[in-house]
Order: structure tokens, then sequence, then C-alpha cells
């Protein structure tokens, strides 16, 4: 089972995946320790994980990637797509990358997880804010597939486990 990591450059994407891994690799984390180095993915990067033994790969595509992700929306089953809600400069590009993500074809019967990272900053904006700027109820009332939407804080962990939850509901069965 196939999911798509996606978002723009610099959005906390390759720390996302790795805090995820860390935390699917153990049952009860407590502390996730400083956050590893990370560089800006050029290219994919695949990464395995298991959740309640569900294995569950994760694609992560380099947001430099835009205009090839949709060669890899084929064989994809959910996304995770990561917008930097610290960021008022990124908003535009990353609702227009949400947009093309949810007027693709292939991914119509995708689920779609929209997490708003970085909320450990003190400039971060709040998930209401957030829906009101991307305009996410008419989002959401337009897309074909499930959109579920979170705030996360990769950097310190907070609702990482609540994403791995999403990830294991999304790919039972």
């Amino acid at each position: 089972m196939m999911c798509l990591l996606l978002g723009a450059t610099g959005v906390g994407k390759t720390l996302l995946l790795k805090r995820l891994q860390k935390l699917s690799q153990k049952d009860t984390v407590t502390d996730l320790g400083e956050p590893p180095p990370t560089l800006p993915t050029v290219g994919t990067n695949l990464t395995d994980i298991i959740i309640s033994k569900t294995k569950l790969t994760i694609r992560e595509l380099g947001g430099c990637m835009g205009p090839i992700w949709p060669s890899y929306y084929g064989d994809c089953c959910s996304v995770l797509f990561v917008i930097d809600a610290a960021n008022p400069c990124q908003i535009a590009s990353s609702c227009m990358q949400l947009l093309s993500v949810l007027s693709a074809k292939p991914l119509e019967k995708a689920s779609v997880l929209v997490l708003f990272n970085k909320i450990d900053l003190p400039c971060f904006m709040s998930l209401v804010e957030m829906k009101s700027l991307f305009r996410m109820d008419d989002i959401t009332s337009c897309a074909k597939q499930s959109v579920t939407l979170m705030e996360v804080s990769a950097r310190y962990g907070a609702g990482l486990q609540e994403v791995l939850k999403w990830l294991l509901s999304v790919h039972k069965g």
C-alpha cells in the first residue's frame, strides 16, 4: 500500500517522515529526542512503516518535483499533504498544489490528510486561520476524496500519533 507525502519545499516533509517512522517502531515513544538533521529532498524517498502489523510504504516527493508529481499518482491509496503553517508567503503556492492534487483523476479514490505543520513556531497560523485562508470548506466540499485536516509539529511530535492512527484507518482492509 502506497501513501504519497507531498508539499512545497521546506514544509517539513522529511522530518515528518523520520518522526513517523520512529513512532511506528516503538509502541510507546514518550520522547522523540532531538530532531535528526535533514536536507531538502531532491527526488524521492521511500520509507516503510509498520502500524499495528500493517505495512505501509510512504513515498516522499521533493517539493521541487511538483511538476512531475502526477507521474507518481497511479499506485497511491492515500496522500499526506504538508503545509507550513508558519510561512504566510507560501500559502498561495501550497493552495494551488493542493487543488492540483485534489483534482487529479488518479487520486479521486485516495484519502487525503492535510497537515498544517510547524505549529511549534511562535508565528504559526491557527487551524481556523489556515482554513479561512485556504477556503478549506469550499475545497473539501468540492473534492471527490475524503479530506481530513490536522495540526502537527514534526519537530516536537505533536499530532503525529493521530497521523499514524489516520494512516492505519485508511489502509486497513
